[in-house]
């Protein structure tokens, strides 16, 4: 059985916030769920309204998403994490935010796929069966 394919625009959105939007919008259509990369992981798993047996997420204009959730969006995500983080992992949100104040580590858009690819092919929730197309 062929899996569903599902398109998302980078031209779409600018930011983390606009992509749970957009992302919401293609996958789960008016079906609500919390807006943070715990819920969009809960999302890939499935009984969301996300369709069974998983999905074929084709990210248009992917490149423009890598630059508008690189490091200047993962250095805003990173300090509100830091704000309301447990107190014995400052040190560690510290460490990450000086990373991407220097331009290495993990972007958003690097954390966005690599949860994605987790749940697809040769993931650890590959059972899942979501596959990413970045166009």
């Amino acid at each position: 059985m062929q899996k569903p394919v599902i398109e998302i625009d980078g031209l779409s959105f600018d930011s983390l916030a606009g992509f749970f939007d957009v992302f919401g919008a293609a996958v789960l259509g008016s079906t609500e769920y919390g807006r943070n990369l715990d819920a969009f992981n809960d999302v890939l798993r499935g009984g969301f309204g996300s369709p069974d047996g998983g999905f074929i997420l084709r990210w248009k204009n992917s490149g423009v998403s890598r630059d508008k959730l690189g490091y200047g969006e993962t250095i805003k995500f990173i300090e509100r994490k830091l704000n309301t983080c447990h107190p014995s992992n400052v040190v560690a949100v510290l460490d990450d935010l000086q990373l991407a104040r220097n331009h290495q580590g993990e972007t958003l858009f690097d954390i966005i796929c690599g949860i994605l690819n987790n749940h697809g092919l040769d993931g650890d929730e590959a059972e899942d069966g979501i596959v990413l197309e970045l166009a």
